[in-house]
């Protein structure tokens, strides 16, 4: 897996147009808090449980047509559960598989809040929400 900041993970996308972008936050996230524009929204986990989604795999698949080499470009909220599901892909056989470093919303600053340090929205990429 490669990771890339979301300043590389923006350009990466814009010269990559066969890459999938996909935002594995739980639904109440990338509804409530946003989520970049163009992401597809595939949920890793889901709360109240929060266990990893038996299905996850079999809908990515069929985001890339079932072409496993075709680049796959994860966010979450910090850069830690697309890891997750990135290493999930991975050893379905994913070949190109690439996390967002710091998330959609970034890590925490010393008072405990996001978006404040790093990630998507704070580098002011493209977003929206609904």
């Amino acid at each position: 897996m490669q990771h890339l900041t979301p300043l590389e993970a923006a350009e990466f996308l814009k010269r990559t147009p066969e890459a999938v972008f996909v935002d594995v936050r739980s639904e109440i996230e990338f509804f409530y808090v946003g989520h970049p524009v163009g992401a597809e929204h595939v949920p890793f986990q889901e709360p109240p449980d929060w266990n990893v989604d038996p299905h996850f795999v079999g809908h990515v698949k069929k985001l890339v047509a079932g072409v496993k080499t075709r680049p796959v470009v994860l966010i979450c909220r910090s850069g830690r559960r697309s890891v997750e599901a990135g290493e999930l892909l991975e050893r379905d056989g994913f070949t190109q598989v690439f996390n967002v470093l710091h998330g959609f919303e970034g890590e925490l600053d010393e008072h405990m809040h996001r978006g404040r340090k790093n990630g998507w929205r704070h580098d002011g990429l493209p977003w929206q929400q609904m």
